[in-house]
């Protein structure tokens, strides 16, 4: 189960009712883990409202080097050097290395834990895997904005299980066989190959695309393709050629050919004070589409999709 809070959905410029970019992300797998999907100015403080525990943050995934999707790093990193941190905190990014880099050399500080960067490809169109467990990974592909950027997947992945009732018509019983047939996923019975494909039940695993900022891409298409939930850039309520910026309309476009089961608008200029004309634009086109806001809710797993508003 992926548990999802909006912390912030607001674009360039804070407001009353809106903070900037970022998204705090839960798997609740065997182990747990709790990740950040860019940072803006004032995160820290949205976590702390949210009640939510900053410090067991490990990765923080970076879209790009615009103010409101990182400028919350610095307060965030050195209160964790204050509450005497010691793991490890990964920050990921297109050009990671140099601007982190940066954020640590501001000021009289130096961290008593180590902040690894993770450099990202931002060019071509190629999908990277960046982290992997047992249960899940993280991907990323090069985005189309006015600077290097990124747009991250989060996969779960499948689960495969026997169909011991499709087992038997093949002389394969609950046991020890099944459990080398999904390990090697092929075992021989009485001379008689068993193929783990001819008997397998698939669980696909949860897919969550955050686009970032970015225009429509090929690259946005492919890494988005049947995901579970599509939480696209819906600056205004269409695209913005000036600014690199997709919109409303072009989000829900996307939603629909990739066949995208939910989609949610975030990133909003402060020229709505009400973005409901984005979410009805949007639902035109794509009807399951909810606009995001501040603290917004999600839990989200194979066949349950919750908004908590």
């Amino acid at each position: 189960m992926l548990d999802i809070v909006f912390l912030g959905t607001g674009a360039s410029v804070p407001s009353r009712s809106r903070n900037l970019s970022s998204i705090w992300m839960h798997y609740s797998g065997e182990e747990g883990e709790s990740f950040l999907m860019d940072c803006g100015e004032g995160t820290q403080r949205q976590l702390m409202s949210a009640k939510l525990n900053f410090m067991r943050i490990e990765r923080i995934f970076i879209t790009h080097w615009h103010a409101d999707h990182w400028a919350g790093l610095i307060g965030l990193i050195q209160t964790m050097n204050l509450e005497k941190r010691k793991k490890p905190l990964h920050i990921y990014g297109p050009e990671a290395e140099r601007f982190v880099s940066n954020i640590l050399e501001l000021g009289y500080w130096a961290p008593r834990f180590s902040v690894i960067p993770v450099d990202c490809l931002f060019e071509g169109d190629e999908i990277t895997s960046l982290y992997r467990t047992n249960e899940f990974e993280v991907l990323s592909t090069p985005a189309n904005h006015s600077v290097p950027s990124v747009i991250y997947c989060f996969r779960e992945r499948d689960k495969v299980n026997v169909d011991i009732q499709k087992a038997q018509l093949y002389g394969l019983k609950q046991g020890r066989l099944v459990g080398q047939l999904k390990n090697k996923g092929q075992i021989m019975i009485k001379g008689k190959k068993i193929r783990l494909e001819d008997v397998a039940l698939v669980k696909l695993g949860l897919k969550v695309v955050y686009t970032g900022d970015t225009k429509s891409c090929p690259n946005l298409e492919a890494i988005s393709k049947e995901a579970d939930l599509l939480i696209h850039d819906s600056t205004f309520e269409s695209e913005d050629e000036t600014i690199m910026h997709s919109g409303a309309k072009q989000a829900a476009e996307l939603a629909r050919k990739v066949n995208a089961k939910n989609l949610i608008l975030t990133h909003f200029s402060r020229r709505y004070q009400d973005v409901s004309s984005l979410e009805e634009e949007a639902r035109k086109i794509f009807p399951q589409a909810i606009s995001a806001r501040d603290f917004m809710r999600i839990t989200i797993k194979q066949g349950v999709f919750k908004v908590f508003r």
